[in-house]
């Protein structure tokens, strides 16, 4: 689903380089949580593979059909302009193209967001915006899901809830995800593979290996 070969990344597009060497081989289906301290490259590696940036050397490919993202939710965003979970869902539809407006019944459906289409998006609660995010992603019916930090400012309860409709996704619905994370131990308990960055070069592992090496715990 996603394959990085030799890939080799930095701002300036000289050494230092943030991605150094990285090689990877996401397949479909996998559920992928990607770790490392801050400042390590993984956001960076995810708008590669969505092509918002280019490799200095190396590639980065990916063979979804679609690509929904979540960005990570800005808190100031909240406070904009006036619109409905419906009027923000509705403007993506026509961004996509898409005719059929039950896809938003759907979409809201799937992350347990079907009865509040009238709600204004900055009155929404941290989780509950975040499901509207996702809910906008999946529109056009996705096959790779990549999120930017899904669980950040958002209380323990709709973290449960988040990691839930994404494990769901990932296996009702087939769709591949890859996430990037400082939750640490939402990613060794939902993930069937953790890609663990530091220095610029990364390593996938399981999650128990992980745990085991880097959180000193049992899974």
């Amino acid at each position: 689903m996603i394959l990085a070969q030799s890939l080799y990344f930095s701002y300036t597009g000289t050494s230092p380089y943030v991605l150094r060497d990285i090689d990877l081989d996401i397949q479909d289906g996998e559920y992928i949580s990607v770790v490392g301290e801050n400042g390590g490259g993984k956001t960076t590696l995810v708008r590669l593979a969505l092509r918002m940036l280019k490799p200095v050397r190396g590639s980065i490919e990916t063979s979804a059909r679609r690509v929904g993202y979540v960005p990570q939710r800005d808190s100031r965003a909240d406070s904009g302009f006036p619109i409905t979970v419906s009027e923000m869902l509705n403007s993506y539809r026509k961004l996509l193209k898409i005719k059929d407006k039950r896809i938003i019944d759907e979409a809201l459906s799937l992350v347990g967001m079907g009865e509040q289409h009238s709600r204004l998006t900055r009155s929404l609660s941290g989780g509950q915006s975040q499901k509207t995010l996702i809910a906008r992603a999946l529109m056009g019916t996705p096959d790779l899901l990549i999120l930017d930090e899904p669980s950040t400012g958002i209380d323990a309860a709709s973290q449960e809830d988040i990691y839930n409709i994404l494990r769901a996704l990932n296996r009702d619905k087939g769709i591949t995800i890859v996430s990037v994370e400082h939750n640490l131990t939402a990613a060794v308990a939902n993930s069937t593979g953790i890609y663990h960055l530091s220095g610029g070069h990364g390593h996938i592992c399981t999650p128990r290996q992980y745990a085991e090496e880097y959180l000193n715990a049992k899974v």
